[in-house]
């Protein structure tokens, strides 16, 4: 008799436990039942879902990339090692940077990369606002042509870029990278035009007509009013300008010849030959740069090193930018008045 009381007391508290969890699961569908709250919960849902999803999708290559730019040559052919190495060798690293040789290249890539990109802010920025706030005869062609220059791509026009260069003598220089960006051609010139005409739609024309009615001109107007206000517009070409430009290996390839000229991007392609070599090829690298040829070092992880290191500058600068960068992203859509 003692002992079935026991075992009802001990149960009591269990029921009543899982009634008031009955009783606050009722509450919260009876709260959450309408049309809107699930519809809005499955929203939700079906949101987060897809936004990892995405991001899966764009961090994957790069998490690949540098998980396999520290692994041993061991990892690399062992079918147990999928992401994390055994072994962090950052010795890839140092074999990459010698094989391309960072000092002159990088050098090389970021003097046309800065002064290209400056070109384009300042141009495409003046260019945009004529469009977007002065009327003349054949402004709506202009245009036109201008949105065509962004659609048509650099390949089917090379030839005769190429031959205007050569004409001028401007080929195996920087010149070709560098000039037309000041006049707002160049590489996706015509699509930083398009952004700062939408943001500068949205200026109201009143400042405008304030700073005229205290005596300044156009130029004036423009450089101490307008154009500081178009920041994360700008910090938006920047950022695309400085991608484009740095990762460029096409327009680089055509115009310059010369092997001290050339970029960073482009020497990825003489760490992959070096780790598609002959093991005696590899062994004559190996000994030019001063390593040991014990371990087949010249393999995929120099190859995905390589990749990092060309990456890393644009990935770090975006950082940075990152919060006016999507502000200048939904402000150049907008229209005004």
């Amino acid at each position: 008799m003692s002992a079935n009381a026991g075992s009802l007391q001990s149960k009591k508290p269990a029921n009543a436990t899982l009634a008031r969890w009955k009783r606050n699961f009722g509450l919260f569908i009876r709260k959450n039942a309408n049309a809107t709250g699930v519809k809005k919960v499955l929203l939700r849902i079906f949101m987060y879902l897809l936004i990892f999803g995405l991001a899966f999708v764009f961090v994957y290559p790069f998490l690949y990339m540098v998980t396999r730019s520290l692994m041993t040559n061991a990892d690399l052919n062992s079918s147990t090692v999928h992401w994390l190495p055994t072994t962090l060798k950052f010795e890839n690293f140092q074999i990459a940077l010698d094989l391309m040789k960072i000092k002159v290249y990088a050098r090389n890539s970021l003097i046309v990369t800065v002064l290209a990109c400056f070109g384009h802010v300042m141009s495409c920025s003046f260019i945009g606002y004529g469009f977007a706030r002065y009327n003349f005869p054949g402004k709506k062609f202009l245009f036109m042509i201008v949105i065509l220059a962004f659609i048509v791509p650099t390949q089917t026009i090379i030839t005769p870029l190429y031959l205007t260069y050569n004409k001028i003598n401007w080929l195996n220089t920087y010149f070709p990278l560098i000039v037309p960006t000041y006049f707002g051609f160049g590489l996706r010139g015509a699509l930083y035009i398009f952004l700062f005409r939408q943001f500068f739609l949205t200026v109201p024309r009143s400042l405008e007509e304030a700073a005229r009615i205290d005596g300044c001109g156009f130029f004036r107007t423009y450089w101490k009013i307008v154009f500081p206000l178009a920041r994360a517009t700008l910090v938006v070409a920047l950022v695309l300008s400085v991608v484009w430009h740095w990762n460029d290996a096409y327009e680089p390839t055509i115009y310059v010849q010369s092997p001290g000229k050339q970029f960073l991007p482009p020497r990825i392609k003489l760490i992959i030959e070096a780790a598609n070599a002959l093991p005696d090829q590899q062994q004559e690298m190996l000994r030019q740069l001063g390593l040991d040829d014990g371990e087949d070092t010249l393999n995929n992880a120099v190859v995905m090193a390589g990749a990092t290191i060309i990456s890393a500058p644009v990935l770090l600068f975006f950082a940075f930018a990152q919060r006016q960068f999507m502000q200048g992203i939904e402000r150049s859509g907008i229209t005004g008045e």
